[in-house]
């Protein structure tokens, strides 16, 4: 049976707004996880002069219908140019939207990029998807031009240009590998383990920071400091993850190095919201 426009309609503003929540829950849950290396976290503002936790949360809260409308944007479509230019030209009023509530403060510009082409993807196969089959369809996006963008240099952008690494914008047209390959399986794997969730999402963290060319850190402390965020967040790992005492040592190690260099893994934290986000949001 054939459903009326008016069902459909309903049916894909139903999802939206859920995929809407999980994203923005993502993002405050992300900003709340503590202890997190050098970030904001519910002790404090970790590297960070202008940032806070309760400006984060007030941050992701002002993207909700940021994420409803690129869900709704997404729903049932291909991930053609049209499309393309559509999200981008959502995403860059959800970064004014984001200005606007932190009063100028860049809280999630990396996390608007990455989450809105996962919550469009995700909408696209109509809310039945996988985790692998989004970041496939996200890539496709990302791989799109987008011919309003407006042609500056941000921080990350001149990072991967002095350093000669793939930044956010070659994270997504790879297909998130750092989810995909990183982050999802290690946070499965710390839960299968027994780890407390909390726990697990910090092991998720870790497993993206070791191999992670994080602008962030290269832009504040370069590659001593990324090198010391790879090499910190292995051996976290190799002590048996953060539920484990040797790993909570290994953390605590690790974010006195990257507080000395005054750096902090963001790029990190933005591909942790957006596992947290498909793993509530799609099969696996």
């Amino acid at each position: 049976m054939k459903l009326s426009p008016c069902l459909i309609a309903s049916e894909a503003d139903r999802v939206a707004a859920r995929l809407a929540e999980l994203a923005t829950q993502a993002l405050v849950d992300e900003a709340r996880l503590s202890p997190k290396p050098g970030l904001v976290d519910a002790r404090g503002s970790g590297a960070h002069q202008d940032l806070t936790l309760a400006l984060m949360e007030r941050s992701a809260h002002s993207l909700t219908p940021v994420f409803h409308r690129l869900a709704i944007a997404g729903w049932q479509r291909p991930a053609d140019s049209a499309l393309r230019q559509e999200v981008g030209r959502i995403g860059r009023e959800g970064e004014q939207r984001m200005m606007a509530a932190t009063a100028g403060v860049n809280t999630h510009r990396g996390a608007i990029w990455a989450m809105g082409l996962l919550v469009t993807a995700v909408a696209i196969q109509g809310g039945n998807a996988t985790p692998s089959s989004s970041c496939v369809l996200a890539a496709q996006l990302a791989q799109l031009p987008d011919h309003a963008s407006p042609k500056v240099f941000s921080k990350g952008l001149r990072a991967t240009q002095r350093y000669q690494v793939p930044g956010a914008r070659e994270e997504a047209q790879q297909g998130f590998p750092h989810v995909m390959q990183r982050a999802l399986p290690q946070l499965w794997h710390s839960r299968s383990q027994g780890a407390s969730e909390p726990a697990a999402q910090i092991d998720a963290l870790m497993a993206i920071m070791t191999t992670l060319s994080d602008t962030c850190v290269l832009s504040r402390g370069g590659l001593t400091a990324l090198k010391a965020m790879q090499q910190g967040a292995a051996e976290v790992l190799h002590a048996g993850g953060y539920q484990h005492p040797a790993g909570q040592a290994a953390l605590a190690k690790l974010e006195q190095r990257l507080l000395a260099s005054n750096a902090s893994p963001g790029g990190a934290a933005d591909l942790l919201a957006a596992a947290l986000f498909l793993d509530r949001a799609t099969a696996r």
